[in-house]
């Protein structure tokens, strides 16, 4: 039953050099308010919605993501959290997420997001040089980095994260250090650290190659990732997921439920919904997704087997420090996959990678996070 949605805002200013995701550039000067864009997809959006079967739960969790959704106005989100709200259900106490980037909110805009009830934002931080943020493609400076959070608390959001990347072009050791300490210095609850990949089709991925001198090599690219736990640990982050960090009571609810590999609606251009085991994505671009709600087309979406589930119930769950139980994992598949997996288990322990504690497995960190891939590689081949 799912009782989570994700929301897909696509307008940008401009298209960061690192990102595939389908966004649509409007432009440094477009608004949510007086561009008709932004209002023709907000209108479209809230048709999807309206096309949702309900499952009787209201909803726990909502997460708009971009894109960058703070380029909409006020009465936008408002609109958006209505229709779910008269279509689903909201529940009191749901955690509302909205990612925001530097630069493109005021005091009086995420004010009145917050009455609209958005209660969680996401600040798009990513690094904390100009240099580096504009070897990147991205449009704010480090100083609107430290603007944007203290408007954030003077609008009087408790629950903030801030988003960083690692292994950037140019970028050292002493950079990402830096980063780590200015970022703790703004006090959010919730820190997530990616490592930069490099992704085909993007600026990154048509100017660079993986062992490109400008890029940090892997060792450097370890190095980053432990410095980022050690120094989080520090400061009273908990390494909660591979990527993610929390102070104790703030972990992102919404992305848990990926995490869990529980369902979840889907609405937006290029969103994913994973309900009644189906999943499938909507079109990656404005025309064609609004030809797919005008039209009312059916999709084929093919059904998720008992073994897709097994292999990303492992491969999600896993990137949780918590791990997995593997008395659940044994009364919800198969017993004998269960006992098929125990040599996996076994190598992966033997190199300090993996343990198995009480009836959970959970990747060691930094090392099992940092060798992830290996391990979810080798439980794919067994399986496949």
């Amino acid at each position: 039953m799912p009782t989570s949605v994700y929301l897909h805002i696509p307008f940008c200013r401009r298209r960061c050099y690192y990102c595939d995701f389908p966004v649509s550039v409007v432009g440094d000067r477009a608004r949510g308010e007086t561009n008709p864009a932004i209002a023709d997809y907000v209108n479209i959006l809230c048709q999807e919605i309206k096309l949702a079967s309900s499952f009787g739960a209201p909803l726990q969790t909502v997460f708009l993501g971009g894109g960058t959704p703070s380029l909409l106005a006020a009465n936008q989100v408002e609109q958006l959290l209505q229709a779910l709200d008269q279509q689903l259900g909201l529940a009191t106490n749901a955690e509302i997420s909205l990612e925001v980037d530097p630069g493109t909110f005021t005091l009086t805009q995420l004010q009145a997001y917050r009455a609209a009830g958005v209660n969680r934002l996401s600040l798009g931080a990513q690094a904390f040089q100009d240099q580096l943020l504009a070897d990147c493609g991205r449009s704010h400076t480090v100083s609107q980095i430290e603007q944007a959070v203290e408007i954030i608390q003077q609008a009087g959001f408790s629950n903030f994260s801030l988003d960083l990347i690692s292994g950037l072009p140019g970028q050292s050791l002493e950079q990402w250090q830096a980063s780590l300490d200015q970022a703790i210095a703004l006090m959010p609850t919730h820190l997530s650290a990616y490592d930069l990949v490099l992704e085909p089709g993007t600026v990154f991925g048509k100017r660079y190659q993986p062992e490109d001198i400008r890029l940090p090599t892997d060792h450097t690219s370890a190095q980053m990732y432990r410095l980022a736990g050690s120094t989080l640990a520090a400061a009273g982050y908990q390494h909660y997921e591979i990527s993610n960090y929390a102070q104790a009571g703030w972990q992102c609810r919404h992305n848990r439920v990926y995490w869990l590999n529980q369902p979840y609606y889907g609405f937006g251009m290029g969103a994913t919904s994973y309900i009644t085991g189906q999943r499938f994505s909507r079109p990656r671009t404005r025309r064609e997704y609004y030809e797919w709600i005008k039209t009312g087309a059916a999709i084929a979406i093919p059904a998720v087997t008992l073994l897709d589930e097994w292999l990303e119930t492992l491969m999600l769950g896993l990137r949780l420090s918590e791990g997995l139980a593997l008395a659940d994992l044994q009364a919800k598949f198969s017993s004998a996959w269960v006992t098929r997996l125990q040599p996996l288990l076994a190598a992966a322990s033997d190199r300090g990678w993996l343990k198995i504690s009480a009836d959970r497995i959970y990747l060691t960190d930094p090392e099992g996070f940092l060798f992830s891939n290996q391990v979810l590689r080798s439980l794919w081949q067994a399986f496949d």
